[in-house]
């Protein structure tokens, strides 16, 4: 099975895979987010983060390539009253847009082998606008242990050593590790080993 069909097997399922509720990390730092900022959601699934964002009145463009994942942002966002600019987009082939976003999230998006992972960090720091800020939620190596969600294949985990080396042309780059209770829908369930990750251009 490809990575497109797993996905879309997942997406395909009654309900929201990860629920409907904003990313807790992203949610905690609404405080540092205005109205009015272009933002730009990566990988983001089923809309739970981009509609929360547009919530917030920013302008937001969310991309994904799983055609099931966009159908349920597109139905969320509706519900919510809010317009969000959804994409279908591979990350391997995607063209990215260079200096036009205050705001870049990636939650969660451990499906890139280092080679394209190493790609997508630069595009991302590469699309922002000079003071932008990149909001990025992952899990460690000692997930594995925990078992609540991620991917199996450690090389896909995020080190503080690795978020360091890949950011360290941001003019602030602030990095917390700890250990968490997470709940998102059937995806993510009990004690996880997260690391975020706040950078600014």
């Amino acid at each position: 099975m490809s990575e497109l069909e797993r996905w879309e097997t997942r997406y395909a399922a009654p309900g929201y895979h990860f629920g409907k509720a904003p990313n807790a990390f992203l949610k905690g730092k609404a405080h540092l987010l205005k109205a009015g900022q272009k933002a730009l959601s990566v990988a983001d699934g089923e809309g739970r983060n981009s509609v929360f964002l547009a919530e917030l009145g920013l302008d937001v463009r969310a991309m994904d390539f799983s055609p099931n994942a966009l159908a349920k942002a597109r139905a969320l966002a509706e519900e919510r009253g809010v317009t969000v600019h959804f994409e279908r987009a591979d990350l391997e082939t995607w063209t990215w847009p260079a200096g036009e976003f205050d705001l870049v999230v990636a939650i969660f998006i451990q499906f890139c082998p280092p080679a394209l992972r190493a790609r997508v960090f630069e595009n991302m720091k590469r699309a922002l606008k000079p003071g932008g800020l990149i909001l990025m939620q992952g899990y460690r190596p000692e997930q594995l242990k925990y078992k609540t969600g991620g991917p199996s294949q450690v090389e896909q985990l995020y080190t503080r050593e690795l978020l360091e080396q890949s950011f360290a042309d941001c003019a602030s780059v602030e990095i917390e590790e700890y250990d968490r209770e997470v709940h998102e829908g059937a995806g993510h369930g009990g004690m996880s080993a997260l690391i975020d990750l706040i950078a600014r251009k």
